[in-house]
């Protein structure tokens, strides 16, 4: 057995050989210290900024599913008598998304939105998603993100309730103004998974009888597609992976536009989404074995 080893086999640690009174005890260190209280004001900000990470996560997480409760409710549109009708009630959705947008934008009150932008990154591309999808609903085109961000500035009041109107009795009270940005990567990523609900839309709405809509997605899917190849490699790494469900979204639209120009007058309109459906699940059998 080696001198460095005790009676028991295990290795003597170097504090036992000095005695205990040698020993250096935490109850000596000063804690009115310079150095202490440097670290303990790290600490507290420290502290603070998790509490707010933490806290931006969760409006992101709310942000997200009412965004895809958006999303679910407007796909029924290809199938409900009354249009107007779903449109208002989707609006009355993001109106309540904004507002939890707006609490992100009074989180992030005086800090670097770059610092926490991974925390609500996914909630504002779900909610660039369901924007861009009601827009092309109703003006078949796309939103640009100029617009997304004038819609994501709020005026408050004191008491924290929106003014979107302010009358003359609330000219004398103090407004507060909030605004939050989308990064051009989160309107990028958000429009790159907008195509894959255009695709479903296309789908739906073929089942239903309607054929003039596959066509106008197709068209606008293409223009979105060769906007994305411009970028290519050389934009940020999760664009060029939505690239590659985009051009699957456009190859699937497209098969249903040529499924109806050249077999449109064969098969029955209640076929249609059975027949498409069967072929998109040919296309990805054979894109997994390629």
């Amino acid at each position: 057995m080696s001198s460095k080893e005790g009676s028991g086999g295990f290795r003597k640690r170097k504090h036992d050989n000095f005695p205990h009174n040698q020993r250096r005890d935490g109850k000596d260190v000063n804690s009115s210290s310079p150095v202490m209280l440097a670290f303990k004001s790290f600490q507290q900000e420290l502290d603070a900024r998790h509490d707010k990470y933490e806290r931006l996560v969760k409006l992101s997480r709310d942000i997200t599913v009412e965004s895809k409760r958006t999303i679910f409710l407007l796909h029924r549109i290809t199938s409900a008598p009354d249009m107007e009708e779903i449109l208002t009630e989707s609006e009355i959705k993001l109106d309540g998304v904004r507002q939890k947008i707006l609490q992100v934008a009074q989180e992030l009150s005086g800090e670097d939105m770059h610092q926490f932008h991974r925390a609500i990154t996914t909630g504002l591309q779900e909610y660039v998603e369901a924007v861009s999808f009601q827009h092309f609903i109703k003006t078949r085109s796309l939103i640009s993100m100029d617009e997304i961000n004038k819609q994501l500035i709020f005026t408050t009041e004191d008491s924290g309730k929106e003014n979107k109107t302010p009358s003359s009795d609330a000219q004398d009270k103090q407004l507060v103004t909030w605004s939050l940005k989308v990064t051009p990567v989160d309107y990028l990523l958000g429009v790159a998974d907008l195509t894959g609900e255009l695709m479903r839309m296309c789908i739906n709405s073929v089942g239903n009888g309607d054929i003039d809509t596959p066509f106008e997605v197709s068209q606008f899917l293409r223009q979105v597609y060769d906007g994305f190849s411009f970028i290519g490699n050389t934009g940020p790494y999760e664009v060029s992976k939505k690239l590659y469900t985009l051009k699957q979204s456009l190859a699937k639209v497209e098969n249903a536009c040529y499924a109806l120009k050249v077999r449109g007058s064969e098969i029955p309109k209640h076929m249609l989404a059975d027949v498409f459906s069967v072929k998109t699940e040919m296309i990805e059998q054979e894109e997994g074995i390629s």
